[in-house]
C-alpha cells in the first residue's frame, strides 16, 4: 500500500472524528517496542496464506453466525475482524488471520484471539491513539503477531490501509493478492450501534469500495 495515496484519506478520517495523529504515532511506537524476533510473524507467511486464494473476510455484525452457516469454509482463507474471531472460535473454526485493535472486545473475546494465535492464526495487532493500555496488557501474550498502524509505517510496523478492523481485513486481503474477497458479517446500516460506530461503518463502506491505492 502506497502511504502517499493513503495519507490524505487518513487525514480526512482524523478530521472527521477529531482524532489526534500524534496519538496514533505514539501508540505505533509503543507497539514497535513490544516486537521481538520470537513474537514477530513473517509477511511471507501471510502472503502464502492469501496470494491467489479466495478470501472470506468476517466482520462481527449480528447476522454473522447465520451467514457462516451457509458457507463452506474449506473454500476460503479466513480473515476475521476482532470480535468475529471469537464467533469463529466458538464454532470450532480457527481463522487463518485476525485483524484486531484489542479495543472493542470483551476480555473473554481477547482470550479467544490469544487461543487462536496459539492454534496457528496470524494476528495483526493494530495501534491507535486510545488503545495503548490494551497493547500493554495483551500483546506479549500473543505467540506471534504483525504490528500495524494507520499512520506512517516504519521498521516492522506496517500500514496496509484501512481504518476499522473490518475494512483493514479487506485491505490486507488485497495487499497480499487475494484472488477474490467475500464479506460475511458486515452490516453497514446496522441500526443498533451508537453514533460513533455508525460513522465508522460509513467510513468502512467507503474504504472497502475504493479499489485502487
Amino acid at each position: 500500500m502506497d502511504f502517499a495515496a493513503w495519507e490524505p484519506i487518513y487525514e480526512r478520517i482524523l478530521e472527521d472524528f477529531g482524532f489526534d495523529r500524534a496519538g496514533d504515532e505514539e501508540a505505533a511506537l509503543f507497539l514497535s517496542r513490544r516486537l521481538t524476533e520470537q513474537n514477530t510473524a513473517s509477511l511471507s507467511e501471510l502472503k502464502t496464506l492469501i496470494s491467489g486464494k479466495p478470501v472470506l473476510v468476517c466482520g462481527n455484525a449480528p447476522g454473522l453466525r447465520n451467514e457462516l452457516s451457509e458457507i463452506n469454509f474449506s473454500d476460503f482463507t479466513l480473515i476475521a475482524a476482532d470480535g468475529a474471531a471469537a464467533v469463529l472460535m466458538d464454532m470450532g473454526i480457527v481463522p487463518d488471520v485476525i485483524c484486531t485493535d484489542l479495543d472493542g472486545n470483551s476480555e473473554a473475546d481477547i482470550e479467544k484471539e490469544i487461543l487462536a494465535c496459539e492454534k496457528g492464526s496470524i494476528v495483526l495487532i493494530h495501534a491507535h491513539g486510545d488503545n495503548i493500555d490494551k497493547l500493554e496488557k495483551y500483546t506479549l501474550r500473543f505467540k506471534r503477531f504483525i504490528a500495524t498502524t494507520q499512520a506512517k509505517p516504519f521498521d516492522r510496523v506496517y500500514n496496509f490501509g484501512g481504518f476499522s478492523d473490518g475494512d483493514r481485513c479487506v485491505f490486507v486481503a488485497r495487499e497480499f493478492g487475494a484472488k477474490s474477497v467475500k464479506l460475511a458479517g458486515f452490516d453497514f446500516e446496522d441500526p443498533g450501534v451508537n453514533t460513533i460506530k455508525k460513522k465508522k461503518l460509513k467510513w468502512a463502506k467507503k474504504l472497502i469500495e475504493i479499489e485502487d491505492f
